[in-house]
Order: structure tokens, then C-alpha cells, then sequence
């Protein structure tokens, strides 16, 4: 079908001219003088110019392709002044303008459809997510293991760091929309995130300062000022590109593609949650191998350095595909002309606060003096949704304590399920794995299943079910907490202290405490610690059959467990253990007592025990799950005798001591006794909280992210996504707060008042919901159009088409 224009040439006569669709691909078949742009191809149709000349010239116009001004066959000469007809059509001022600018020469390459651009930004999109959460999944237990934080502290800096990540988006945007474009955004805060994982992973690098090859860095705090480098730089880069990336990849498509943009997004979520899902099972099992120069230790560096790698891929993919690219200039920072109305609004109305100025139906409205009703308007939506923002930091605050609170809760767990054997920074796979299975089960089955039965399931009331889902989580991460409690060991508190006795000699020996005596031989040790008021212990008798009595003469030092090693009636010597709480991280304790007349060397899985004295104890070392091979090297050891061992194998959050004595044929024998039991309490007892709060993720994050583009205008969704992004900033910022405050006696306590906290903001968040209306953007932006178009047309048209019947009477 052929769409003809007609329209007047004011030089030289009258022209009939066409302009009709008929071809796949081409060119103006006669050039358009004054303007370049006329030999621009167009995708998908030929434009061919016919022209002849016409005394009574018509105008018609073409409302698919938009041209504001060609009204109509009535005739009226609606061309802009001072423009001739090519001008008018296809100039800067001309309703083909759009045409020539949405439409390039032609199409890019595409692949099933798609443009091939976007398969380079999914690419990219998979990258830069493996590396920010393998990086993020181990970075709590760095903190703790390599680091030597405290629990509280870890924590701290951990969510100061995911709230730097969610502040940096509005920097983002800033850049992106007011300077220098997506793409180069994109690619230079790429180039800051990629050096900032390089930085931390040389951080994490043990030899870096460990002049000695000790095994301990010399000077940890260049360590931790690498870490905070590395880690500001990847929070710029990480934040600074998460609005625009989405949005770029949105702006490869043309007019028309609406469904495979929507299929993109899809696309695009799926490979934010597989980057997620590979990296949270992959980077803790880099973690735990052992790497060194001088000395062996979990491997951070390669931990941290695969993620960095990742990172540098996704900067080289997305740089190659540059020449696909569809690139839209900067048009300005809405989120500028956003703050300076409001600013404006506020500085106005405190000028006209007098009772003699009149009340004005909304507070913006104070800003009409300066800025056009539809900019005003537009406000209004979007600050009618930034309101209900108000109570969502509280959502993030519990859900983003995965990486942290959770990952320490399975660090006193065991990893034991069934045949498979995790990591305490594993389980947050679990969440991915459930978003993947959960999304489209709650979009094809539980929504309409919902609708079917006739309930009104809005947004708002979505997003208050996904608040009351987190809250239950904390709740059921409370009561596991507890049940791990339960089997934890009793350590002395106050002025208490705990005694195990260990014989490590050849004769039965009995021990006198007050109140009770103690009879103990090297095959069957008394294992357990037993408590004592430092009041009440006023002496401790060593006695053997035909031996004197011993007085033991030893302060004991309160809040702490002590081992009595005893070889002969008048030989003791008491050590204070190392361990006076459960093994931190998971790992497991071990130690060695050397029962033998000279000093030895012990090596377990590269980590030295040097010269463990005759009758003593040597410190505990820590180490991860799995059977473990030790080597004891003395000069006392005959050359016949075997010298190289194994552990038992050692779960989770145990403690052994190994007692080194001599077998009869003269040969080292290693006797093992359990100090504190391994952890008991399986990892997936975690699971049903971490499905309440993936289910509360999906029907609240998923939600709240398109009812905010639903409610926004078209030109304000970077601003409430900025918005939204915020939100997780201050809820990490909450727990700071909360972690700040003074740790919690119970751990338990503290998972009970998050719970609380959510449920009462759920409350507060389900009324103001209550009184919310919803709008339609496209609507209000519609009739704006349409007075607007009204109002040019009075313009321009001064005298007003007579009524036919008026017209016929004349």
C-alpha cells in the first residue's frame, strides 16, 4: 500500500509528491537538495520520491510515521515559516527528522532476530556478575581468616562495601546521561573495576609482606589498605555501570522489536543469576586449595584472581562489539532538572509561606512559576513512589545478611549432606539456584493460579507478602541457631576455669581435685574438661600406687581450659589451651603433645609445628575439612620406623590433641583425643530460611522493580531506578547500625529483632499501600501531547476553519 504526501513548494510552482514504501532496503530514488541526510538507506522500505507539477495542491499525512505538522487533506499550509518543503520534512525542524534518527542506514547484523550487539552486552553482563559475587562470596571469611577481623568488625565493612556498591548507581547515571554517554561509561568504569580486582587479589597475595616465611604476614596493615583500594574501586566500577548497562542493551532495538526487547531482559536477568550461580560454587573451591611461595595457604589470590580474570574478559567482549553498537547520545540529566524543580518548589513555597498567598493543591505546584506542567507532573509520580520507598531499606537490611550473619551461621555447622561435603560460602548458592527455579514457577503458575481464583494480588500487596517472607526467614535462622547453641561445648565464664587430665606416661595415675579424684591411664584418658571456681580449687594431689603424693603448683588462669599432662607421680606440667571457644570459620584444631625424651618437628599439610618440646604441648593449628597427612622428623626416630601419618578425618569446627608416644618397637605411635566435638548441626537445616527469603526476593525485588517502571514516566525510570538502588544501600547501612550498637549476647537475639524490626516496617509499608493510587504514565503523558498539539495548532492557525453550513451560506 503506497502513502502518498502532498504537500506545497513555495519556489517555483506546485508539486505532487509521494513518498511510498516498496522494498526491504534502498535509497531517495532523487536526492534532496540542502540536506545531507537524503541518502541515508532506511530499513525494511524505499522511500521513492514521485513528483509532478499540480496547480491545487493537498497534504496529506502519515500517522504511523508521525509528522506533526502534515494535517490533513483540508488543504492548510501548516509548514513552519521560513522553510522550504525539503526542510520542513526532512531538516532538523522537520516531522521526518525522527524518522531518519530512530532508523538507521541499516539494520545491524542480527541473529535469530535479536541485533548481535546484545549478545556481546549478555556476555558482558555474565563476566561482570561471576566477578562481583565470587569476589563478594568469599570476601567475609577473607576478612576473618586472612585478615584477622572479628566477627563484628567483618561484618561492618562488609555491608559498608555493598552499600557503596548501591550508592555509586546515581554517580553512574550522572556520568552516562549528562557527559559521556552509556558506552563510554561503560567502558571506563569497566577499566576502574578491573584494576580494582586486581588490587585485592594482590592484597590477599600472604607473601607480599611475610619477610620471614613464617606464614603470617609482617605487616598486615599494607594488606588491609590494599583491600580498601581494591574494594572503593570495585564499588565505583561495579555501581557505577550497573544502570546503564541494562539500559544500553535496551537501546539496540528498534521500534517494533518490543518483544524480543522484553525477551532481553529476560535473557539479561538470566545471565545476572548464572554469573551468581557459577561463581558462589566455584570461587569458595579456589578458596580452600593452597598456594604459596615460601609457605602454603588457602589460595585468596587465586581465589580473588579468577574473578578479576572474569572481569577483564567482560571489558574485552564488550570493547569488541563496539562496532554493533547503537549508541545514543547524551540528551541531558533528568535526575538534575529533577532536583532543581523540586529545589525551586521548596524555595518558592517558604517565600510564599504568608497566610495572604493563596494554598495551591499540591506542594510542586509552587514551582509553575519556572518549570512546564508536564516536567511538574511527572515529579508528582515519581515522588508519590519514592515515598513508598521510605520503608524498603528495612527488606535489604535482612536480605543482603546472607553474605555475612548467614555465612557465619554455617561456619559453625557441619557440611556433611549425604555424599556432598560444602563450604560455609556455598550455601549462598542456594539462593541463586531458587531464584532460577522460583521465577517462572511464581510468572506461570502461582500469579495466574492467583488471578483464576479471583483474589486482586496488586504489586503493592506482592511486595508486602515478599516483607512478612523475609521476617519468617530471620525467624527460622533464629530457631537454628538455637539448635546449634545446643550442641556447643560449655567453656568457663567469670573466674571459672576447666582441667582435663592427659597421662602421657606408662603407669595408671590418680588425681585429687576437691571433691573429687580422677583415675587415668595412657589407653583410656579422662577426655572431658571439668569446671572449677578459682574459690573453691584449693589444691590438686598427684598420687601413684608406692609413690609419694604430688602437690600441683599452678595458677590457673580464669576463662580459660588448661590440659594437666602427667608422666610419672612427680612429673606434671600444665598447659593452657589455646582454645577457650569453638574453632572460628569451621575449620578444626589440632595439636601435638610429644611424650617422647627429645623435641620434634611436625608438618601437616605444608603448616610447620617446630620443635615441640619433651612432655609438652605444642599451639593448635587450624585447618579444613578432610583427612589430613602429617610428618614427624626427629633425630630419635630409628631410620627403620615409619614417620609419616594420617588424621582422622576431620569434619567441621573440632578440636584434637595427638599425643606422639613410642610403640614397643621403639617407632613413634600417634594416640588421638578429642578436645571439642566437630560441629554437629547439618548446613541444611539453612535451606527453609533460605527459601523463605528467595521466595520474599522474587515476589518483592522482581515486583518492586516493575511496579517502579509502571508507575514512572518514560523519561524519569533512570531516576526511580536510582531510587530503588538506593534502598539496598541504606539497608546495609541499617546494619552497621545494628552491629554497631554492641554485639548480642545471643546470636539468636539479634535474628529475633531484624525479624521484628521487618514485620512492624511490613505493617507501616501495608497501610501506606493502602492509601496508594495507581496512575498510568502513558496516559497522562498522552493528554499532554494532546494539548499540547492543540495549543500549536491555535497557534499557527489563527484563523479558525469556518463550519461548512456557514461556509455554504456565504
Amino acid at each position: 500500500m503506497e502513502t502518498t504526501w502532498s504537500f506545497q513548494q513555495r519556489r517555483g510552482g506546485h508539486r505532487n509528491c509521494s513518498l511510498s514504501p516498496s522494498g526491504n532496503e534502498g535509497r531517495f530514488s532523487e536526492p534532496l537538495a540542502l540536506h545531507p541526510v537524503h541518502t541515508r538507506e532506511l530499513p525494511k522500505q524505499v522511500i521513492e520520491r514521485k513528483c509532478s507539477h499540480q496547480p491545487n495542491p493537498t497534504r496529506r499525512s502519515s500517522p504511523s510515521l508521525g509528522l506533526g505538522w502534515w494535517t490533513g487533506p483540508e488543504g492548510l499550509d501548516n509548514t513552519p515559516d521560513g522553510l522550504t518543503d525539503t526542510e520542513a520534512l526532512v531538516g532538523e525542524h522537520g516531522p521526518a527528522r525522527s524518522l531518519f534518527q530512530t532508523q538507521t542506514v541499516s539494520l545491524c547484523q542480527n541473529c535469530f532476530g535479536y541485533p548481535l550487539s546484545i549478545f556481546f552486552i549478555v556476555i558482558n553482563e555474565f563476566c561482570e556478575r561471576f566477578s562481583y559475587y565470587g569476589m563478594r562470596a568469599i570476601l567475609i571469611l577473607y576478612f576473618q581468616r586472612f585478615l584477622g577481623w572479628n566477627d563484628n568488625l567483618g561484618t561492618a565493612i562488609y555491608h559498608t562495601f555493598v552499600a557503596l556498591c548501591y550508592m555509586t548507581p546515581v554517580l553512574g547515571a550522572l556520568i552516562a546521561d549528562s557527559w559521556l554517554g552509556k558506552f563510554k561509561t561503560i567502558v571506563s568504569l569497566s577499566i576502574v573495576y578491573t584494576i580494582g580486582q586486581v588490587v585485592i587479589t594482590v592484597s590477599s597475595i600472604n607473601d607480599l609482606t611475610d619477610f620471614n616465611h613464617d606464614g603470617i604476614p609482617d605487616n598486615i596493615s599494607v594488606h588491609v589498605a590494599l583491600s580498601m583500594v581494591g574494594l572503593a574501586l570495585i564499588a565505583l566500577g561495579t555501581g557505577g555501570i550497573k544502570p546503564c548497562v541494562s539500559a544500553f542493551g535496551g537501546d539496540q532495538f528498534e521500534e517494533g522489536q518490543e518483544k524480543q526487547r522484553n525477551r532481553f531482559f529476560s535473557i539479561f536477568y538470566l545471565a545476572i543469576n548464572a554469573g551468581s550461580l557459577l561463581s558462589t560454587i566455584i570461587t569458595p573451591m579456589l578458596r580452600v586449595q593452597v598456594c604459596g611461595i615460601h609457605s602454603k595457604q588457602s589460595c585468596y589470590p587465586l581465589a580473588f584472581g579468577v574473578p578479576a580474570a572474569l572481569m577483564a574478559v567482560s571489558l574485552i567482549v564488550f570493547v569488541i562489539g563496539s562496532g554493533m553498537y547503537k549508541n545514543v547520545q547524551p540528551q541531558g540529566n533528568v535526575m538534575a532538572k529533577v532536583a532543581s524543580c523540586v529545589g525551586f518548589a521548596i524555595k518558592n513555597r517558604i517565600r510564599h509561606r504568608s497566610k495572604r498567598f493563596p494554598k495551591r493543591e499540591h506542594w510542586l505546584d509552587w514551582a509553575t512559576e519556572k518549570y512546564d506542567e508536564r516536567l511538574i507532573s511527572q515529579i508528582k509520580m515519581v515522588t508519590r513512589v519514592m515515598f513508598l520507598y521510605i520503608p524498603l531499606p528495612m527488606f535489604w537490611a535482612l536480605f543482603d545478611q546472607q553474605g555475612s550473619r548467614w555465612t557465619l551461621q554455617a561456619t559453625t555447622m557441619s557440611g556433611k549432606i549425604g555424599i556432598m561435603e560444602i563450604q560455609p560460602d556455598q550455601m549462598q548458592t542456594v539462593n541463586a539456584i531458587l531464584i532460577i527455579i522460583l521465577v517462572p514457577i511464581m510468572d506461570a503458575v502461582v500469579y495466574p493460579l492467583i488471578a483464576k481464583c479471583g483474589f486482586s494480588f496488586t504489586s503493592l500487596k506482592r511486595m508486602v507478602v515478599g516483607m512478612l517472607l523475609a521476617s519468617m526467614a530471620f525467624v527460622a535462622a533464629a530457631i537454628v541457631q538455637v539448635e546449634i547453641e545446643k550442641t556447643l561445648p560449655v567453656f568457663p565464664k567469670g573466674n571459672e576455669f576447666q582441667i582435663k587430665v592427659l597421662n602421657i606416661g606408662n603407669d595408671s595415675m590418680t588425681i585429687s581435685f576437691p571433691g573429687t579424684t580422677v583415675t587415668v591411664n595412657q589407653t583410656s584418658p579422662k577426655s572431658e574438661f571439668m569446671t572449677f571456681n578459682a574459690d573453691n580449687l584449693t589444691r590438686i594431689n598427684i598420687s601413684s600406687t608406692g609413690s609419694p603424693v604430688t602437690v600441683v603448683a599452678h595458677k590457673f588462669e580464669q576463662g580459660h581450659r588448661h590440659t594437666l599432662l602427667v608422666w610419672a607421680p612427680n612429673n606434671y606440667q600444665v598447659v593452657k589451651d589455646g582454645l577457650n571457644q569453638k574453632p572460628e570459620k569451621g575449620q578444626n584444631g589440632i595439636r601435638f603433645v610429644n611424650a617422647l625424651a627429645e623435641s620434634f618437628n611436625v608438618t601437616v599439610d605444608e603448616q610447620l609445628y617446630e620443635n615441640v618440646t619433651s612432655h609438652n604441648a605444642s599451639e593448635y593449628h587450624f585447618f579444613s575439612s578432610g583427612v589430613k597427612s602429617f610428618t614427624i622428623n626427629s633425630s630419635e626416630i630409628l631410620q627403620h620406623c615409619e614417620n609419616e601419618f594420617k588424621t582422622s578425618y576431620l569434619e567441621f569446627g573440632s578440636a584434637y590433641t595427638y599425643v606422639i608416644t613410642r610403640k614397643d618397637n621403639s617407632c613413634p605411635a600417634p594416640m588421638i583425643f578429642e578436645d571439642i566435638a566437630p560441629n554437629t548441626v547439618s548446613m541444611a537445616l539453612q535451606i527453609p530460611q533460605y527459601f523463605l527469603l528467595t521466595c520474599g526476593e522474587v515476589v518483592f525485588s522482581v515486583t518492586g522493580l516493575e511496579f517502579s517502571y509502571s508507575q514512572a514516566p518514560s523519561n524519569m525510570k533512570s531516576v526511580l531506578q536510582a531510587g530503588w538502588l538506593l534502598t539496598v544501600a541504606f539497608g546495609n547501612f541499617i546494619v552497621l547500625i545494628v552491629a554497631g550498637a554492641g554485639p548480642f549476647s545471643e546470636q539468636w537475639a539479634e535474628y529475633v529483632l531484624f525479624a521484628a524490626l521487618l514485620l512492624v516496617v511490613c505493617i507501616i509499608f501495608a497501610i501506606m499501600a493502602r492509601f496508594y493510587t495507581y496512575v498510568n504514565p502513558a496516559e497522562i503523558d498522552a493528554q499532554f501531547d494532546m494539548d499540547e498539539k492543540k495549543k500549536y495548532l491555535e497557534q499557527s492557525n489563527p484563523h479558525p476553519k469556518l463550519d461548512p453550513v456557514l461556509q455554504t451560506q456565504m
